[in-house]
């Protein structure tokens, strides 16, 4: 039997639209705004450590780009970002999924 190809992206748009995922997608979002504003209109003597803040928000995945040459640590941001939201949407439909059970078995 083969699997529909549609099954892959109708789970990848199930566990990324719900308030979990998307709840957490808007924090790295506002994060990411603030340090680009922060780079942009803040002039200092020294720099800045608030690009740091990136990859705390998007932590574990991301620091496994730490090593990469060039711009591809802030790849790592992204796709960070998106692998902790695939979880958080996971867990939040197991966890909405339970208790749906939960409550109908009762």
């Amino acid at each position: 039997m083969a699997a529909s190809p549609r099954t892959l992206s109708l789970s990848l748009r199930r566990y990324l639209l719900n308030p979990a995922a998307l709840g957490y997608l808007a924090v790295v979002a506002a994060v990411g705004v603030w340090v680009g504003l922060d780079a942009i209109l803040v002039e200092r003597a020294d720099a800045s450590l608030a690009g740091v803040w990136l990859f705390l928000v998007t932590a574990p995945t991301s620091m496994l780009f730490l090593a990469l040459p060039g711009v591809l640590p802030f790849a790592g941001v992204a796709v960070g970002a998106v692998v902790q939201a695939l979880a958080l949407g996971a867990a939040y439909r197991w966890v909405i999924g339970r208790t749906t059970r939960r409550t109908a078995t009762a």
